[in-house]
């Protein structure tokens, strides 16, 4: 038990102000080489969805769709990556977080050359089906695939992969950006989906040639209850993670589609104004992923999310209801920093409390908050103001921080 204790200590990052790394953690080759290689799918990851992100004019024209019809297509992202989310955390458990990991990239990879082949949006929303669950999987076992690497480390570092996904996204977006309009979306992707082979190939065979860390068994409280056929129902604390990563994901997802509308529309701003309110939003939650390492360390992770909440609700309130546009992208800047941690040690805290069934079923909840972020923002905008349905990221922040704080004694308690 105390062999345990101390996993458990190191896995969620509590204590960590008195407690570091051995020496052997951080220079076992390795650990490094797996730490490299999951790092490379994280970047991956993010730079083939901005890349695909970034041809949806292009491929909405090419099938003719309407603003409506292609709505319920892109749905079909959303609702693959739903369903195999909760698949994915099994099929871990079953052959491992590595080969799960390397098989899905490889399956985003192919996939992401499927939407510029469709001239209609219904075969658009099929196809998307397919990308969504290998995207949805990715995300799932590559997160399974950290936590346990952070065991072994003994370092909190979850939110310097993240940071890697956010990096990857940016470098996605931008040179999709630059050569739109040189290459066809069909070319595109395709290069694309050859540049995520190539990373599957290369970091996937560190991957499949070392196991994952061995985590000692969790405890039955923190795992949930059994349920017929030995699948287990996710515990309290697992849905409390899961709850926090909403709340990130939900304000990330309501920035993305509503920011720079609410800067041109409701504050009069340029189209350069207004792109650089997501911009600078994007930035800082890069920036505050690439510190999140050494602020979980110091702090703890309670601390941190608790923090983060406080932070998030301040600068949403400022960047909803400034009066001028480079106050509200401050605001946003600040939302960034403080949302920035939250999602990746969510589900890092979830990993160590239910392994891959604990990383999936946060994972799934979490990425429910993508989907309700940006529709609840458009009726609420309708209802009352725009500005006024901003506030709600704020609101949500707030619980955040409220369960960050609820939850600050889990570690302890599972000690006792």
């Amino acid at each position: 038990m105390p062999t345990l204790n101390k996993i458990r200590t190191a896995l969620s990052g509590a204590g960590t102000r008195n407690t570091r790394p051995t020496p052997d953690s951080l220079t076992d080759p390795r650990l490094v080489r797996l730490r490299i290689a999951i790092t490379a799918f994280f970047a991956m990851d993010g730079f083939l969805f901005a890349g695909w992100v970034v041809r949806i004019p292009a491929i909405k024209a090419q099938t003719g769709a309407g603003a409506g019809a292609l709505g319920l297509a892109l749905l079909g992202v959303s609702a693959g990556a739903v369903a195999f989310m909760m698949i994915t955390g099994r099929l871990c458990r079953r052959f491992g977080s590595h080969a799960v990991t390397v098989a899905s990239a490889v399956a985003m990879a192919l996939s992401i050359v499927l939407p510029p082949l469709t001239h209609s949006a219904t075969a658009l929303g099929l196809v998307l089906l397919v990308f969504g669950a290998a995207y949805g999987s990715l995300n799932v076992a590559m997160n399974s695939a950290a936590v346990d690497l952070i065991g072994a480390l003994r370092r909190p570092v979850m939110p310097g992969f993240h940071a890697a996904f956010s990096l990857g996204g940016m470098l996605g977006a931008g040179l999709g950006g630059l050569i739109a309009g040189r290459l066809s979306p069909t070319l595109h992707l395709t290069l694309l989906a050859v540049t995520g082979l190539l990373v599957a190939a290369v970091a996937g065979r560190s991957l499949l040639a070392h196991p994952a860390p061995v985590v000692p068994e969790r405890l039955p409280s923190a795992e949930g209850r059994a349920l017929p056929g030995g699948r287990r129902r996710p515990g309290r604390m697992v849905l409390g993670f899961g709850l926090l990563a909403l709340c990130t994901a939900y304000g990330e997802g309501a920035m993305a589609d509503w920011g720079a509308l609410h800067l041109s529309q409701d504050l009069a701003a340029g189209p350069g104004p207004a792109a650089a309110g997501y911009a600078v939003f994007a930035l800082a939650m890069t920036a505050g992923r690439l510190s999140g390492t050494a602020v979980v360390q110091r702090f703890g992770p309670a601390r941190a999310l608790v923090a983060g909440g406080g932070t998030a609700t301040a600068g949403m309130l400022l960047g909803a209801l400034a009066p001028t546009v480079w106050a509200a992208c401050l605001g946003f800047a600040v939302a960034g920093l403080g949302l920035a941690n939250i999602f990746p040690v969510a589900i890092a805290r979830a990993g160590e409390a239910g392994g891959p069934g604990g990383v999936a079923a946060a994972s799934t909840i979490g990425y429910g908050g993508m989907l309700l972020g940006p529709p609840a923002i458009g009726f609420l905008a309708q209802a009352f103001t725009l500005p006024l349905a901003l506030t709600t990221v704020a609101l949500l922040a707030a619980v955040a921080a409220g369960i960050a704080y609820g939850t600050r004694g889990a570690h302890h308690a599972g000690q006792a």
